[in-house]
């Protein structure tokens, strides 16, 4: 496992789609989301296994939620990790909306799957 020898930052890379955890300026992990109207439906974290066990992916998810609420924008997590982390965090509950059927089709239209 790596130690930070600094703290990790976190940064939205709207050309990927994602934000992105920085430690030591090399990526540690990501979140991926799509925008939807007034949306951003996250579908996927992930953190890099030299990273693990080190609160990266909850750091991550919580900046990036932040981040949706001072754009004015809406949660949808359909993204296992980002579901769960919203069950822990009821900060987020007011602008987190439901995955639906319509929002998953939309999804993997947009991901083209």
């Amino acid at each position: 496992m790596s130690e930070p020898t600094s703290t990790p930052v976190v940064r939205r890379v709207d050309a990927r789609h994602r934000y992105e955890i920085l430690v030591d300026d090399n990526r540690a992990g990501l979140t991926a989301y799509r925008d939807r109207d007034n949306q951003r439906v996250f579908f996927h974290t992930e953190i890099d296994d030299a990273y693990a066990g080190q609160g990266l992916a909850s750091l991550l998810v919580e900046q990036a939620l932040s981040d949706v609420r001072a754009a004015g924008m809406r949660i949808v997590p359909v993204c296992p990790y980002v579901a769960k982390f919203l069950t822990k965090h009821d900060e987020f509950a007011d602008i987190a909306d439901p995955v639906t059927p319509e929002v998953t089709a939309w999804l993997d239209a947009q991901l083209g799957r």
